[in-house]
């Protein structure tokens, strides 16, 4: 009989393992970093070969803005937003066109924590193209960290026309009236090609880690903006899509490293 009854006990704790794996291996994974030690230094010495190829290249007084809009883009991959900032300004005061356009301008502005600069250059971008969700998500994150949730979601820019998925899938995540797993099952069920699909569960992945991030989950935000980095659609897909990809590891990077910095404040909370 004890011989019974001790088996019975070694099968139930042995359930009990299993179950507890299972679920630990159901939860976010973030444990793995998105890129090796190698592919990330590799990444690095590359971009501080294009910027200091985008400074040789500027003359003294030089108005030459695709030198400026270059190295811009390299110090922004290198985290060093308020350089960024600065380049990008420069376009802007070089030639004006760039003042409602410059999308770029505004998540720099936003990762060196000028959140209300940030959404103001979103609200101008609206102005020019009011087809964009992917604008108005970035101008409810600019809002969301200066003023809170409830104001974020009172100001998101209304849309009248379709967009491309899964931006209107997505801003509906953002306006409170659907939740990440649907948006992922709705990737999953449509009949897409791989490539389309690879493609929507990029954006799906990268705004659904920025929203978590903004509400103060960063273990949720690191899982889906490690997906969004290991996501191979991105990078072969144009320019738009690999600034966006460096948007996602950055940030990635930054919650892991850095989580007290003072640009990860919502209000009084810390990430």
């Amino acid at each position: 009989m004890m011989d019974i009854r001790r088996r019975r006990f070694l099968l139930a704790v042995l359930l009990a393992a299993c179950t507890a794996r299972r679920l630990v291996s159901e939860e976010p994974s973030v444990q793995e970093l998105p890129l090796s030690g190698e592919h990330l230094s590799g990444l690095e010495q590359r971009l501080e070969a294009e910027l200091v190829a985008a400074t040789r290249r500027m003359i003294p007084g030089s108005k030459n803005v695709s030198h400026y809009s270059r190295r811009g883009d390299a110090l922004f991959f290198l985290a060093r937003f308020d350089e960024a900032v600065a380049d990008y300004d420069r376009m802007v005061e070089l030639d004006g066109t760039f003042a409602e356009t410059h999308w770029r301008r505004g998540i720099a502005l936003f990762y060196a924590g000028r959140f209300p600069a940030a959404a103001s250059q979103f609200e101008k971008y609206h102005s020019f193209d009011k087809i964009d969700r992917e604008n108005g998500i970035w101008r409810y994150l600019s809002q969301y960290r200066a003023h809170g949730q409830k104001v974020a979601r009172a100001g998101l820019l209304m849309y009248d026309k379709d967009d491309r998925e899964p931006f209107p899938s997505v801003y509906k995540l953002f306006g409170g009236t659907m939740v990440p797993s649907q948006i992922l099952e709705q990737i999953e069920r449509a009949d897409i090609s791989t490539e389309e699909r690879q493609k929507r569960l990029f954006y799906a992945h990268l705004y659904t880690g920025l929203n978590d991030a903004v509400e103060g989950d960063a273990l949720q935000a690191r899982h889906h903006l490690r997906l969004s980095t290991l996501n191979p659609w991105a990078l072969t897909a144009g320019y738009g899509p690999a600034y966006m990809w460096h948007v996602g590891r950055l940030h990635e990077n930054l919650l892991r490293t850095k989580p007290d910095q003072p640009w990860q404040r919502v209000g009084i909370r810390l990430w």
